[in-house]
C-alpha cells in the first residue's frame, strides 16, 4: 500500500477548485444503461470509484469515448449481459445501483452483493422491498442478487428508513415502469436532485426530487442527454475544515453554499470566520476555538461524511465537545488512530466525547475508510512533527487528487509509493 508523509504546522492559504461530486457521479453513471442514445457526462471526478463504475459499464458492453480529463461520452446500444463482474463490484458499494437500471432496461439483473467502506451494517432490504412492490421477483443465493420482471409496474412505496441508496435504486427502476410510482420518506440529498435532473434530461418524468416525496411517471424509452455533475459538497467541506484546522485562510471555488448550510453554521459556532458568496466560500481559522455538541443526520443535517474531519477540529477546541453519530454505526473507527496522535476521545455507543485543547503529535496511522483517511490527513497537517498515513487507497476512492490540492495550499504532504517504500526499507546484503 502507498503511504502519505505529512509534516504538520503549516497554515493553509490560497484558492482551491472543487471537483465533481463522487456521490452524484456514482448515481448518474448507472443511469447510462437506460438509454440507447449518446450520453455525455461532464465534471466527473478523477477517483477510483468513478473509474470502477466506468470499467463495469465497459464490461457490460457500453462503448465510451473520453472527451477531456473529466468528460466521457457513452453510446449504450445493446449490452452484452446483465451481470456486472464481481471483481469490480466488490470494490464499491454504489455498484448496487445497477440493480435498478438493469432491471428497468432488460427486466433482469444479477448483481453480486457489493463492497466499499466498512461502516457497519447497511442492509439493502428497502431496495428489495421497492423492487418487489414494482413486480420484480427476487432471489438471493451465494452472494448474488437475482432480479427479474416481465414488466415493472408503478407502485406506492414508503421507505421505512431514509436511504440514499434505496432512493437512487428505486428512481432508476421506476423511470421506465408502467404507470406512476410514488416514493415516500426518501432522501433529500443534492445528489438525488442531480440524478433526477439527468434522468429528466433523458426524457424521464420525475417531480419532487429534493423533498421527501418523489413522483415518477414511467416512460417507454429514454433518449440522449448531456449533463454536468454538481460540485462535491463533501470535498468542499473538507477544504473548509482543512483551513479551520490549520488556522489558515482558504477560498473554495465552484461550490454550492446551499448544500453546506449545516457545516457553515457549525463552523461559525466553533468560532471560525466564514464568508459566503454565490459560488465561493472563504474560511479563516482565527483565534481560540469553542467546543460544541454535534449530531449527524441525513441531509439537510450535518453530514456523516464530515463527522470524522469535524472531530479533528474539535480536538483543538479548549473544553469538552460531544459528537453523536446518527447515520452509520461504524463511523468512529478513526478514533483509535486519532488517539495515537494524542487526541483525548472517549466513545460510548453512538457518542464520542472529545476533550480538546491539547495539540496533536505526528504518528504512524492507518486510514480505516475513505472519510477517516481524509480526517487523518488533516490531523497530520495540524499535528506537531511527521505523520505517516497508510492504506491511503481508501482516500482515492472518493477524493480527486486531494494531497496535490492540499499541497497547492501550502500543506507539506507527499505520496510515497509502495515500490519506493520497499526499496528504502530493504536491508543491505
Amino acid at each position: 500500500m502507498d503511504k502519505l508523509i505529512i509534516r504538520g504546522g503549516q497554515r493553509l492559504s490560497g484558492k482551491v477548485k472543487v471537483s465533481g461530486s463522487k456521490n452524484a457521479a456514482v448515481a448518474v453513471l448507472p443511469a447510462v444503461v437506460l438509454s440507447q442514445d449518446k450520453l455525455t457526462l461532464h465534471n466527473l471526478p478523477d477517483i477510483t470509484d468513478v473509474h470502477t463504475m466506468v470499467s463495469i459499464l465497459e464490461d457490460l458492453g457500453v462503448p465510451i469515448r473520453r472527451r477531456g480529463a473529466n468528460s466521457i461520452e457513452f453510446r449504450p446500444s445493446m449490452l452484452r449481459g446483465y451481470t456486472p463482474p464481481y471483481d469490480l463490484v466488490k470494490k464499491m458499494r454504489a455498484s448496487y445501483y445497477l440493480m435498478g437500471s438493469l432491471l428497468a432496461r432488460y427486466g433482469r439483473a444479477e448483481v453480486p452483493i457489493p463492497g466499499g467502506c466498512d461502516l457497519g451494517p447497511r442492509p439493502i432490504d428497502q431496495h428489495l422491498k421497492g423492487f418487489a412492490a414494482m413486480g420484480a421477483n427476487i432471489e438471493i443465493e451465494r452472494g448474488l442478487i437475482s432480479l427479474s420482471a416481465n414488466r415493472l409496474r408503478g407502485a406506492h412505496i414508503y421507505l421505512d428508513v431514509v436511504s440514499v441508496g434505496a432512493t437512487v435504486n428505486l428512481m432508476l427502476a421506476a423511470v421506465m415502469a408502467e404507470g406512476k410510482t410514488v416514493l415516500e420518506n426518501v432522501a433529500k440529498e443534492p445528489e438525488i436532485v442531480d440524478l433526477a435532473n439527468f434522468l429528466n434530461a433523458m426524457g424521464a418524468s420525475i417531480k419532487g426530487a429534493g423533498t421527501d416525496v418523489i413522483r415518477i411517471t414511467g416512460v417507454s424509452e429514454l433518449g440522449g442527454a448531456e449533463h454536468v455533475v454538481i460540485p462535491d459538497r463533501i470535498e468542499a467541506g473538507t477544504f473548509m475544515l482543512a483551513a479551520a484546522i490549520t488556522g489558515g485562510d482558504v477560498v473554495i471555488d465552484e461550490v454550492i453554499p446551499k448544500h453546506l448550510e449545516a457545516v457553515l453554521a457549525k463552523l461559525r459556532e466553533v468560532g471560525v470566520d466564514v464568508e459566503v458568496e454565490p459560488e465561493r466560500i472563504r474560511v479563516r481559522g482565527m483565534g481560540e476555538l469553542e467546543p460544541v455538541d454535534l449530531k449527524t443526520f441525513p441531509y439537510p443535517g450535518f453530514p456523516t461524511d464530515l463527522q470524522p474531519l469535524m472531530m479533528v477540529l474539535l480536538t483543538a477546541a479548549r473544553g469538552t465537545s460531544v459528537i453523536t453519530e446518527n447515520v452509520f454505526d461504524g463511523r468512529f473507527r478513526h478514533v483509535d488512530e486519532l488517539k495515537r496522535m494524542g487526541a483525548r476521545i472517549k466513545v460510548e455507543g453512538r457518542t464520542a466525547i472529545i476533550e480538546g485543547g491539547e495539540p496533536l503529535s505526528g504518528a504512524p496511522v492507518t486510514a480505516t475508510d475513505l472519510r477517516a483517511g481524509a480526517a487523518l490527513m488533516l490531523a497530520g497537517l495540524a499535528a506537531q512533527g511527521e505523520t505517516v498515513l497508510s492504506d491511503v487507497e481508501h482516500i482515492y476512492r472518493g477524493y480527486d487528487h486531494l494531497e496535490e490540492k492540499l499541497a497547492g495550499l501550502g500543506g507539506l504532504i507527499r505520496r510515497e509509493r509502495r515500490d519506493h517504500y520497499r526499496a528504502r526499507s530493504r536491508k543491505p546484503v
